[in-house]
């Protein structure tokens, strides 16, 4: 088990070791648990959030956007998912690029991303149905802060029917290892669900909620049957990007903000490069 201590001071990407046909099997991957000492409060950088509005024009002049230079897709589904008070517009340049090299995504009608995660996790997980029946084969999700929380709990919960869970600067160990304004805007987002009567449970929107969608997240990871990829920056004004490095994934750095994310010209070859591995063996 790498402990947060342990985890700070990687100086670069992080990549676990792709299991080899009839070699050794993978390590058992570790459970995730509440972190056991209470983590200083961090005020983000929420000015430097503002280099997205950069590198959205760094990614139009990058041959990239048109690409090149990256795995073509074939064919494969892929199931976009927003991050925290964003809605399934903020992909709508990272959809049209995935169509463009090849494959087919999809949204699940997120408006602000701020319902219930129990709720959200359900209607994503019937989008894979839909789409694992429709095409015959499995699905791949990629998910943008929050949504990376539901790519990683759906492919544990269902295997069988994801291919690739791809993370955007998600905090993949406590899930709200978040800076001091977003741990208020998702206070306020409980207090919202729960005078709404939408949450499930009093503890909504937090590592200690009992609900389905929190059991799978903290439930070991699916290694040997779904490729997890977390792409994170050490730029990161909202989430601390140590906590998006586990070893269960391949960890991915990149430089640029955390909203600029999902218009990020390198991670869209980490993406493209993500989705070209081929499904792990004993996938079934």
């Amino acid at each position: 088990m790498c402990t947060r201590d342990e985890l700070m001071p990687v100086p670069g990407p992080a990549r676990r070791d792709k299991p080899q046909p009839g070699g050794p099997p993978s390590p058992a991957p570790r459970l995730l648990t509440t972190p056991s000492t209470e983590v200083s409060r961090w005020w983000g950088r929420p000015l430097a959030e503002t280099r997205c509005a950069l590198e959205l024009g760094r990614l139009l002049l990058d041959p990239v956007l048109r690409g090149d230079g990256v795995p073509r897709g074939n064919g494969r589904p892929v199931i976009l998912m927003p991050g925290f008070l964003a809605g399934d517009q903020t992909l709508a340049v990272i959809a049209a690029w995935l169509r463009r090299i090849g494959y087919r995504p999809h949204v699940c009608g997120f408006l602000a991303n701020i319902d219930c995660s129990d709720r959200a996790a359900d209607r994503v997980e019937r989008q894979v149905a839909a789409l694992y029946g429709k095409y015959g084969r499995r699905v791949a999700l990629v998910g943008h802060s929050r949504g990376g929380h539901y790519a990683r709990a759906i492919a544990a919960r269902t295997p069988e029917r994801v291919s690739h869970a791809i993370s955007l600067g998600a905090d993949l160990q406590a899930m709200v290892s978040i800076s001091v304004p977003t741990t208020l805007a998702v206070h306020a987002a409980r207090r919202g669900l729960q005078v709404t009567h939408r949450a499930r449970t009093g503890s909504c929107l937090s590592l200690e909620c009992p609900c389905a969608f929190t059991r799978d997240y903290k439930k070991a990871f699916p290694v040997g049957l779904v490729r997890l990829t977390s792409i994170y920056s050490r730029g990161d004004g909202i989430v601390r990007w140590q906590e998006s490095i586990v070893p269960e994934a391949d960890c991915v750095e990149v430089s640029g903000s955390h909203v600029g994310l999902v218009l990020n010209r390198k991670a869209y070859r980490a993406i493209a490069q993500a989705l070209a591995e081929p499904e792990l063996v004993g996938s079934g």
